[in-house]
């Protein structure tokens, strides 16, 4: 009989070290979860935001990776660049106004380029034949795996005479350093050794 009670009390001690052990490995596996939870939800809201908008909304954005947006950024200062550069009207202040803020995204190179067009009379035929110029970049092409980067943009030019309209296909190439971000280069880029590869017209249409 006392054989049989140490035996129950031996088997109620394995069952309750059994339930202890089950018990403990819950609790951890609950807590583990909890935590990995909150270090996801707390990486989550690292990638958040809050930006005031004039004091009375509140908008979400989501922040990234800037080596993800780089290329993205690159392209826009080469496609912002053309169109201060090439966008003409036939306003000294307006022309004087868009090359400034162009120099501000790149060397030396774009400004001798306006100097020898400058020193050509072209600016002044624009202004003098009440002529307007703009232009429409197709694709902007960078070499991301050596620096600086490699640079070619395709684009179309419009001449808009009085008389016609002259359409013309423009290739440019150029190098890309990474610079200071400011109010002036928000992208952060410079341009070096600008040059304009192909300049030429393709059609003229009457007006």
């Amino acid at each position: 009989m006392e054989f049989k009670t140490l035996r129950n009390i031996e088997n109620s001690f394995r069952q309750i070290r059994l339930y202890a052990i089950v018990f403990a490995v819950l609790c951890t596996s609950v807590v583990g979860f909890s935590v990995w939870k909150a270090y996801e939800f707390a990486e989550a809201q690292r990638q958040k935001i809050y930006v005031l908008d004039k004091g009375k909304s509140l908008m979400l954005a989501l922040s990234q990776d800037a080596s993800i947006n780089r290329p993205v950024e690159a392209r826009e200062h080469v496609k912002r660049f053309h169109e201060l550069f090439f966008t003409l009207a036939p306003d000294k202040n307006a022309i004087e106004s868009n090359m400034k803020r162009a120099f501000n995204l790149a060397d030396k190179s774009a400004f001798d380029y306006y100097k020898d067009l400058s020193e050509k009379g072209y600016y002044n035929r624009i202004i003098s034949g009440n002529v307007q110029q703009r232009i429409e970049v197709d694709s902007v092409v960078c070499n991301f795996d050596t620096y600086p980067y490699a640079v070619r943009t395709y684009a179309k030019q419009f001449i808009i005479r009085p008389s016609n309209v002259t359409r013309r296909n423009l290739v440019t190439s150029c190098l890309l350093l990474n610079s200071v971000k400011s109010d002036n280069n928000p992208q952060g880029f410079n341009i070096e050794k600008f040059a304009v590869l192909e300049n030429r017209d393709v059609e003229v249409i009457d007006r």
